[in-house]
């Protein structure tokens, strides 16, 4: 098999600027759209993408095949939603930050090292000092949505796995943002209306799909070919930093220094919990639909 042109840690690290970059340019346009809006636009457009790639035939699937598939739906639909809405409301770094703590925790808690508990403790310590910070109290439901999106994330994982044993290639996932997208629908319409059929705004929400899901998973797939799932959970710690970079520069939400060491906490508790994991090995391969 030829080996991608590109380095994997390069396809990585362009697959997680094209994430940020996403959602930097959906919270742009929340003054004119609802998050949930944004959302529905984004998973429509993923959707239509995978079904195009995988064309999934789901006759002849028993209900053990759909189960995971159902839930994956359901959970990258919540997943989706509470995120957006945390970033609404909260800086997009934060949110990240605080949502990480989701996977670094499924990682640790599987893991068969006691000191992997250690690594919860310090991504713990990082979201205390979020919470510390000040102005932090300001929106608590930015911040707790943030950290529903993250268990919807761990639960994610799971399901993904679960589905990638009964399905083949991309099917299930193509399938799981089909059910996504329908469950995103109802609350969607209900909060942007028609303003989900302005031109402006479905061509923002349809680059917002590309750039959040399409791209990233493409080259996350093409790059867990030749570098080993460590590596990539390594890289994905870099998830918090990288929002916070983005945010700053295209948003112009500067973090505070104590939010700045909150982030490198959940980061460096992220590779420790990682790093020589069966766990983060799992979730790596795992993560490709992140929020």
């Amino acid at each position: 098999m030829a080996r991608p042109r590109m380095s994997p840690v390069w396809l990585v690290l362009t697959g997680i600027a094209s994430v940020q970059l996403g959602a930097t340019i959906s919270k742009g346009q929340f003054g004119e759209i609802s998050p949930s809006g944004m959302v529905l636009l984004r998973l429509a457009t993923s959707s239509l993408i995978l079904l195009a790639i995988a064309r999934p035939s789901p006759r002849g699937r028993s209900a053990a095949d759909w189960r995971p598939v159902l839930t994956l739906g359901l959970t990258l639909g919540a997943m989706n939603w509470a995120f957006y809405e945390s970033f609404a409301r909260i800086p997009l770094g934060v949110a990240v930050t605080i949502e990480f703590i989701g996977p670094l925790t499924l990682a640790a808690v599987t893991g068969r090292r006691p000191r992997d508990l250690l690594w919860v403790g310090l991504a713990a310590a990082g979201v205390v000092l979020l919470g510390l910070a000040p102005g932090a109290g300001a929106d608590a439901l930015g911040f707790a949505l943030a950290l529903f999106a993250g268990a919807c994330w761990a639960l994610y994982i799971l399901a993904a796995g679960a589905t990638g044993r009964r399905w083949a290639g991309i099917d299930g996932l193509a399938l799981a943002s089909t059910i996504a997208t329908l469950a995103v629908a109802p609350v969607a319409v209900a909060s942007a209306g028609t303003t989900l059929l302005e031109p402006r705004l479905l061509v923002l929400g349809a680059a917002v799909g590309v750039l959040s899901s399409v791209v990233p998973y493409s080259l996350e797939m093409i790059a867990l070919r030749t570098m080993p799932p460590r590596v990539f959970g390594i890289l994905m710690s870099l998830e918090p930093a990288a929002a916070a970079l983005a945010a700053a520069l295209i948003l112009q939400e500067w973090l505070t220094p104590v939010q700045l060491v909150a982030v490198a906490c959940v980061s460096a508790a992220s590779v420790g919990a990682t790093r020589g994991s069966s766990a983060g090995e799992a979730a790596g391969e795992a993560v490709g639909e992140q929020p």
